[in-house]
């Protein structure tokens, strides 16, 4: 880790969130950063991802790391590096330096964690927490908290009050994390169009794989979760690039940047390998474009996230409707969820210091409170279920997908019988999966696009593939 002087206005950004926590909550909370998770030897790390809990109010990705937050007021708990270490990793910051750099009010050894007490109770009494991801410092956590721990999906007494409290402060992004996340998305973008740049010399999709996420590292980023870059857009979490670019096929790229400090970004473009959609590719990307921009235009404060949901699904009924793939009423076919034969998945989610914001919270974060998941085909896997207000981030992805699970199940198959034109579709074999994905930002005003220097649409699109092809 290396302390520049660009971080001079980190400690003000970490107390205004501490003094917001402890407005909140009147009992102490202890935050594990966790540690890296041994690849196949004990010595071959995979690389290290702090606790995002933690990340939001120490500032700095500190491995084994803990931080006890009571009163607006942080103690930081964390080992100076042994001095062996600086053969393999050079000089290290110490603990005292680090702690000036987030405004720690005070800095200790891992193990007064434990054994430091006040003059009334040991720290840990009474503390909430939050439980990382990593098993080895889940065990920490109930041992130093003496007690069992919930999983952070289902947390119970303080635990849950503190977690509710995090998602409030975190649903709203301030001045500090939106510039990390602006940073973001500007290096996401310039990472999609060099994707399209290398699709000309690519051979399979590794090649173009390689060339995004190149843009992500050399500006010392890191990529936010397993890059999407497929031939195959009907698997919607493909992590394999093995596959050949051929004429005709399309490129779905689902590859987001995230800061050195953890911040996200999440875009989605879809392109023609050879410069030029067929007339059917551009009839199907011409109806996920509508769902798209009339969602981004609909983001506003106040609004429900469920029902720009609901427009992108009557958008793309009615889009399929006119092109011959559905028949019947748009209200109708979407109260049926037949349009999700061809879009299942939510319309977007939160993004933040995760990708898919809190999301290791399950649906605390993603739900407002007392809401539910449904259990209908077309809105189960909503990720999203809020008021949106001013200051959240969320990302608008409509898609069309040939899911062969989903197109020949027999149960659909029955049920859509006389809504679903199967000739019709077999016209649209070239397209296995669309999806456009931008970064919104809620604001009074309505909603900013982040990441709005990518071009969407599809002459756009045409010419920055087909310039390089």
């Amino acid at each position: 880790m290396k302390i520049t002087k660009s971080d001079d206005s980190l400690a003000n950004s970490l107390h205004q969130r501490r003094q917001k926590l402890a407005s909140l909550i009147n009992f102490p909370t202890i935050l594990w950063s966790g540690r890296s998770t041994p690849r196949n030897y004990p010595a071959l790390t995979f690389p290290f991802r702090a606790s995002s809990h933690f990340l939001y109010f120490s500032g700095l990705p500190l491995e084994n790391a803990a931080i006890r937050l009571e009163s607006g007021k942080l103690e930081l708990f964390l080992d100076d590096a042994p001095a062996s270490s600086t053969l393999w990793h050079g000089e290290m910051p110490k603990r005292a330096e680090i702690a000036e750099l987030i405004g720690a009010d005070a800095a200790f050894p891992m193990a007064e964690l434990k054994s430091r007490s006040s003059s009334r109770a040991p720290l840990t009494t009474n503390a909430a927490t939050i439980a990382v991801q990593d098993a080895f410092t889940q065990l920490q956590q109930s041992q130093i908290l003496d007690r069992p721990l919930a999983p952070p999906t289902s947390p119970t007494g303080i635990d849950l009050e503190l977690t509710k409290a995090i998602v409030s402060l975190r649903l709203s992004h301030d001045a500090a994390s939106l510039a990390e996340l602006r940073q973001a998305a500007a290096v996401t973008v310039e990472a999609h169009k060099a994707g399209m740049a290398a699709t000309r010399n690519a051979q399979i999709e590794a090649g173009v794989r390689a060339a995004m996420e190149s843009v992500i590292i050399s500006e010392n980023m890191t990529y936010a979760y397993p890059s999407i870059v497929t031939v195959h857009g009907e698997v919607l979490h493909s992590e394999h690039y093995h596959n050949s670019l051929q004429t005709g096929d399309l490129l779905l790229a689902d590859v987001g940047a995230e800061t050195s400090t953890g911040w996200a970004a999440d875009v989605t473009r879809t392109w023609p390998v050879s410069g030029k959609f067929s007339p059917t590719q551009r009839a199907i990307y011409d109806v996920v474009l509508a769902a798209h921009d009339a969602c981004i235009d609909y983001i506003s404060p106040g609004v429900e996230y469920q029902d720009i949901h609901l427009l992108a699904a009557r958008i793309m009924a009615e889009g399929l409707v006119d092109l011959g793939i559905l028949r019947g009423n748009v209200e109708d076919l979407v109260e049926m969820d037949a349009h999700a034969l061809f879009f299942v998945h939510g319309i977007g989610h939160l993004i933040g210091l995760d990708v898919h914001d809190m999301e290791d919270l399950g649906d605390l974060a993603g739900y407002e409170e007392g809401r539910t998941r449904s259990s209908r085909f077309g809105l189960g896997f909503l990720r999203l279920n809020r008021v949106l207000r001013p200051g959240m981030l969320v990302s608008i992805e409509p898609g069309f997908y040939q899911v062969p699970a989903i197109l020949n199940n027999p149960e659909n198959r029955t049920k859509y019988e006389d809504f679903v034109k199967w000739e019709e579709l077999e016209k649209f074999a070239d397209v296995r999966g669309i999806r456009i994905e931008d970064d919104i930002l809620v604001s009074e005003k309505g909603g900013e696009v982040l990441t709005g220097k990518l071009p969407t649409k599809a002459p756009e699109i045409e010419e920055l593939v087909a310039l390089n092809t």
